[in-house]
């Protein structure tokens, strides 16, 4: 972990932690996007840090990829492709991909007009396994994940089903 003293207090607190990958600062993150295999590499850093948090007594942990931070547009759709891989480090997904640029800009709109690029990586996301979403825009959102997991519970039924 970055901050061992932090890490301390949070295991200390028995609080729950939110491991996020990040390359550089966020005055530096972006001026270097190249990754020889950034899907693996965010997943061995969020491993380790995983790893590393359990040692220190930290129990629960939630790990995000940390879309938009040192990664290019092409980057964040990757990752967001693969976005499951991620539920195989068996802690809770958090997906923060509300309002980033790489949706606007893959739109060609602004961040105002992102709503619709937002709410349907807010559904992709919890189809992948996202447990957590950090989102701007509450109400729009709760309505598409409603939907989402009504047909990500639905079973196929037999001859008792309603018809339209």
């Amino acid at each position: 972990l970055e901050d061992e003293q932090m890490a301390h207090v949070a295991a200390a607190a028995g609080v729950p932690v939110i491991l996020m990958h990040r390359r550089g600062t966020p005055s530096t993150m972006q001026l270097n996007t190249h990754y020889e295999d950034l899907l693996g590499e965010v997943y061995a850093f969020l491993a380790r840090r995983v790893a590393r948090a359990r040692e220190m007594g930290i129990d629960a942990i939630a790990v995000d990829p940390g879309l938009g931070f040192g990664k290019s547009i092409e980057g964040n759709l990757g990752l967001l492709r693969n976005l499951n891989r991620f539920t195989k480090l068996n802690c809770p997904l958090l997906l923060g991909a509300s309002r980033k640029s790489f949706i606007w800009k893959t739109l060609g709109l602004t961040v105002e007009d992102s709503l619709e690029g937002s709410l349907a990586l807010a559904v992709l996301g919890r189809a992948a396994g996202a447990h957590l979403l950090r989102v701007h825009d509450v109400e729009a959102t709760c309505r598409a994940l409603s939907m989402t997991d009504a047909v990500l519970s639905a079973e196929l039924g037999g001859r008792g089903d309603k018809k339209c």
